[in-house]
């Protein structure tokens, strides 16, 4: 029904962002709210729509491929609108495609919600079947690791908690202090989560 939406985002929030088209707010639920900014540019926001008996919601993406593979996400047994923005929000397209085709289960397991039998779903339903998404992504050699592991999967999201946190007023001396402790939380995996971990280290400190 709706592909994308083009308006100024209002409000960010830790689950949902507000776009105003035409003096309409829109809530939109997006996988990472602070990859948007609060001005007054105008936004594009690729966007789907769930329909339930109970409710019409509204999800918004920073772009085309994340949408389409959000769609491909909730088509999973055992995979619903929530569950999806969670992988989103803890990797990228790129990433979730690249472990599904290379039917790497323990790459999908480390995503939030996710368990062995979700993962060999995803790989059931899904390879081979990704479509025009997969002309974003080079796969691997069968000798090659994926591109996140080794490193912290996460480390998208610990930036943007700490950018979040600037905004708020504290100096980089004081987030140098606590970032060490985040990075080693495995726990943590999601801007927010990271957030409020970093805020309870803050408020210990002071």
């Amino acid at each position: 029904m709706y592909d994308y939406v083009k308006g100024q985002v209002t409000r960010i929030t830790p689950e949902y962002i507000a776009l105003e088209v035409q003096n309409i707010g829109y809530q939109l639920f997006t996988p990472n709210p602070y990859a948007f900014r609060v001005n007054e540019q105008i936004q594009l926001v690729y966007v789907h729509m769930h329909v339930r008996e109970d409710a019409h919601t509204l999800y918004g993406f920073t772009s085309l491929e994340q949408r389409e593979l959000f769609r491909k996400l909730i088509q999973v047994s055992g995979i619903g609108p929530k569950g999806a923005l969670a992988i989103l929000a803890s990797g990228a397209p790129t990433h979730v495609i690249q472990a599904i085709e290379m039917e790497d289960e323990a790459f999908l397991v480390k995503f939030p919600g996710v368990g062995k039998k979700t993962a060999r779903q995803m790989i059931l339903d899904l390879k081979g079947k990704l479509g025009t998404l997969m002309d974003v992504v080079e796969l691997p050699s069968t000798e090659d690791e994926l591109p996140l592991f080794g490193m912290n999967p996460y480390g998208h999201e610990l930036e943007e908690a700490m950018l979040a946190l600037i905004a708020l007023g504290y100096s980089e001396k004081e987030l140098a202090k606590v970032k060490p402790q985040l990075e080693e939380d495995e726990a943590l995996t999601t801007t927010d989560a990271y957030m409020k971990q970093a805020l309870k280290v803050l408020l210990k400190m002071k």
